[in-house]
């Protein structure tokens, strides 16, 4: 069929007069994605859904006869833009584009061309340069190092309705939240997103994680960078397939019960001239003035977050994963970065905001938007911000000025708790407070617990060979300090390998070392995680109140001698679990605890269980007696095993 012939069926299928000319002189071409009231918004910076009428869009008839696509992109300053690719030997003189209005829109329809067709945009710049550049909001990439984006048009049918309807009422800060932190390329090399679809969720459904957290898939053309260098904000990387394979690999996870929390990085770009970068010969995306507009750490461009069309580029991306690619959570890389005008810069080297402050006032209304936004059109999603400073307000409601954030990582928990088990045990004593000084400060915001991928490379080691000691002392301290992590008020986050003990750091070129975990020491550690957390879902009082001082109380949080602290956590319904830690090598025989009620205790588990490769010092029988001790109104005599955690509560 011609294109004239599906062009009028296309006109029919809208109720459209057929025009005897295709475009009559004045006539809004019926084949474009833009109408005025899309040019309006974008100008504006409202326009939530920027993804459906900006970059390539495949056009069909209502038989679903292929019309051609219909290509736009924001270039104020080009002096004129045009469409190259393999349509037409990526000759820029084929199809010069139409500029839309004043708002700087450049727009194309292409007949006949279709999903897989590899293009980019040739921009001729005010300099009078002619650069190609990938589109801004390509949905699919070539595969890197080739940088060409790519006509995409899904054609999946998702299975996961149960799981996106009962995420609508979903109250995450009320709920069990045990994430497994990974990098695709490295988990197990070679694996396409089918291929992850199966295996990896079925490595989830394992060892019993609720959530997988993804580093940044958004495409990426240095490896290296663990995609935290990010040229493509729409488009999952093609290293492991297309965007429908990306599809179906969260609808795996989904039909199995899990959630996925997908790493975004508005806090800088990088300088590619083939990407974002001086974009239409200008500082577009970024700022001109180097000391707003440039990462001295990372070598990058930092986003504009002041001028309208790109808040709403950044705030599109983050809805276009919740949205279309029905992720449940955004981690917020970098915001300290975001937050901050001097953030890694000396005096004289940043601009003060109008008050004279440090503060970056765009960027917080940046994140505000985001956050309110994402929470607005995607009820039960979780925003989470990584964020190491004492900014305050970050986990509070845009509402009462916070940023809006659902959770926040607490770096300062991670920082103090590593630094503790650096010590030798006899030094611990010294340093007891950097164990409990966490709960001084446990509900100024909503937190997550993280041991990450940022503690375990750039020569920091492993998380298990961080600790002193011989082989049996290292493992059974990580085994105590997950269970110390799986009861301490907070969400919880692990990256990939540190569940089975990983010995060495990690490398992203290389696979996590699976062979490990054939090892009886390795597999120990790998059954303590898989316990605690079927243990932490199937018991409320460990985070129904995470966000609340209800939930806590203290039991021994002064004993810097023994090396060992307790306390309570409480369910709603005012049940308790006791938590206790001895992260001394030697065992606390006839250890006196004050318990909140008497009556018999049972253990709930023991990380020195022989099944774990522990020594086996364990409770048979734990009774409390009606005699009040240091506050509480019952205590018990029990045996408290050598560098480890064990839950108990009442029988």
């Amino acid at each position: 069929m011609s294109f004239a012939s599906k062009f009028e069926r296309f006109l029919k299928g809208k109720n459209r007069s057929v025009a005897t000319q295709y475009p009559p002189a004045g006539y809004l071409n019926p084949l474009s994605t833009l109408g005025e009231m899309d040019l309006y918004l974008i100008s504006e910076g409202r326009h939530e859904r920027l993804w459906e009428v900006l970059g390539a869009k495949v056009r069909r008839t209502l038989e679903g006869e292929l019309i051609g696509t219909a290509f736009s992109v924001w270039a104020p300053n080009a002096r004129s833009v045009s469409l190259i690719g393999d349509h037409n030997y990526w000759d820029k003189s084929a199809h010069p584009m139409i500029p839309l209005g004043s708002n700087g829109v450049w727009e194309i329809f292409i007949p006949d061309v279709g999903a897989g067709t590899r293009y980019k945009f040739a921009v001729h710049t005010p300099d009078w340069r002619w650069v190609d550049h990938a589109d801004p909001m390509a949905r699919q990439t070539e595969i890197p190092p080739l940088t060409a984006s790519v006509v995409e048009e899904s054609t999946y049918n998702w299975s996961d309705s149960s799981w996106m309807k009962a995420r609508e009422s979903f109250e995450p800060w009320r709920a069990p939240i045990s994430v497994y932190e990974v990098h695709l390329g490295s988990w197990r090399p070679g694996l396409s997103y089918r291929d992850l679809a199966r295996e990896l969720t079925e490595y989830i459904l394992h060892e019993g994680f609720t959530h997988v957290e993804f580093l940044p898939v958004m495409e990426h053309p240095f490896g290296g960078s663990w995609g935290y260098q990010v040229t493509s904000f729409f488009a999952p990387t093609a290293r492991f397939g297309s965007p429908d394979d990306f599809k179906y690999l969260v609808d795996a996870l989904h039909q199995a019960g899990i959630g996925i929390i997908l790493d975004w990085v508005p806090a800088h770009f990088p300088k590619d001239e083939w990407a974002l970068g001086r974009f239409d010969g200008t500082a577009l995306y970024e700022h001109e003035d180097p000391r707003l507009g440039e990462h001295p750490d990372w070598g990058t461009y930092i986003f504009n977050y002041g001028r309208n069309e790109v808040r709403n580029f950044l705030v599109a991306s983050a809805l276009y994963w919740l949205v279309e690619f029905h992720i449940d959570g955004i981690r917020v890389d970098a915001v300290a970065s975001m937050l901050y005008l001097d953030y890694s810069r000396e005096a004289g080297e940043w601009v003060p905001n109008i008050h004279g402050g440090r503060e970056n006032l765009d960027a917080v209304k940046l994140i505000q938007e985001a956050t309110a936004t994402a929470y607005r059109q995607a009820p039960g999603i979780m925003m989470i911000a990584e964020e190491s400073t004492a900014w305050a307000g970050v986990t509070k409601p845009t509402s009462e000025n916070g940023l809006g954030f659902g959770f926040k990582w607490n770096m300062g928990w991670m920082h103090d708790t590593l630094e503790y088990i650096k010590h030798e045990p006899v030094h611990r004593v010294h340093h007891h407070s950097e164990i409990t000084f966490a709960i001084l400060y446990a509900w100024s915001e909503n937190f997550l617990l993280p041991f990450s991928h940022d503690e375990v490379v750039h020569g920091k080691g492993s998380l298990v060979n961080k600790i002193p000691g011989d082989r049996w002392q290292k493992l059974a301290t990580l085994r105590a300090l997950y269970g110390f992590m799986w009861a301490h008020p907070g969400k919880k986050l692990l990256f990939m390998g540190c569940e089975f003990a990983q010995n060495d750091e990690w490398n992203e070129s290389q696979s996590l070392d699976w062979h490990l975990t054939q090892y009886p020491e390795h597999e120990g550690v790998q059954m303590t995680i898989k316990e605690l957390n079927s243990l932490y879902f199937k018991n409320p009082a460990l985070w129904q109140k995470d966000c609340t001082p209800e939930g806590f109380t203290w039991l021994v949080g002064n004993d810097g001698a023994g090396n060992t602290l307790a306390f309570v956590r409480w369910d709603d319904a005012g049940h308790p679990l006791v938590a206790i830690t001895n992260f001394s090598p030697v065992p606390h025989e006839n250890y006196t605890l004050p318990l909140p009620r008497s009556g018999s205790w049972s253990e709930v588990i023991n990380t020195d269980s022989i099944q774990f490769g522990g020594s086996g010092v364990s409770n048979s029988k734990i009774e409390a007696v009606n005699e009040e001790r240091d506050g509480f109104a019952a205590h018990a005599t029990l045996r408290i095993p050598p560098l480890a955690t064990i839950w108990i509560k009442p029988s």
